[in-house]
């Protein structure tokens, strides 16, 4: 697309394909997210856009995709990927960054339907997205965060190489939970055993990195 290169870029692994979220995207992501992304006691975000009716999450989910993508600079920016498996779009995973040039920090989050987990899919696409860190955009390191309670997300970062840094405490719905920060040095990633092919990135680096 000549006049948003960005939604050109492809990250691909054995199993799928990441890319940024385009409207075509936004019918299955609002499936995905209508048909369950977690147990019911499980508190996985802070801001709780996948609560409320089925149009109340459409709209959420829908709005802040376009705030998100309307809002990328090289400076500061959030690239929502959109997972895709056997054809249709079954989570996002995120990557952000501020002034990366001299920070050289991105953060990440994601989200998958329930009905995909458990098949190492969410191990898969953060891999994914720390290879692009490391290898492509040149991150030296990589930050997440979980809420207390999310043992799915303990898991992968556990996985991945992630190590504690820091916890805090917010209210989510008016309760109180806490607030799980880690953090992934380059160096300490736990590399998969399959390379990552990067598609359109050329055309699109100038978005992301300005240069």
């Amino acid at each position: 697309m000549r006049a948003w290169p960005l939604l050109d870029l492809v990250l691909r692994t054995p199993r799928l394909e990441l890319r940024p979220v385009r409207d075509v995207d936004l019918d299955d992501l609002v499936d995905a997210a209508l048909s369950g992304i977690h147990e019911p006691h499980v508190r996985p975000f802070l801001h709780r856009w996948d609560v409320g009716s089925p149009d109340e999450v459409r709209r959420n989910l829908v709005q802040y995709h376009w705030r998100t993508r309307a809002a990328i600079a090289p400076d500061a920016w959030a690239l929502e990927l959109g997972v895709h498996l056997d054809g249709r779009v079954v989570g996002v995973q995120a990557i952000e960054a501020k002034d990366l040039a001299v920070t050289r920090k991105v953060e990440s989050g994601s989200w998958i339907r329930q009905d995909v987990q458990g098949r190492g899919i969410g191990t898969e696409m953060r891999q994914a997205v720390l290879l692009f860190a490391f290898d492509v955009l040149g991150a030296d390191v990589a930050l997440s965060g979980y809420l207390e309670g999310n043992e799915a997300s303990a898991a992968v970062s556990r996985k991945v190489g992630y190590v504690e840094n820091g916890r805090g405490v917010v209210a989510v719905d008016g309760e109180r939970y806490e607030d799980r920060r880690v953090r992934l040095d380059r160096d300490a990633f736990v590399r998969p055993d399959w390379r990552l092919q990067v598609e359109g990135w050329e055309a699109a680096r100038r978005d992301l990195l300005g240069d």
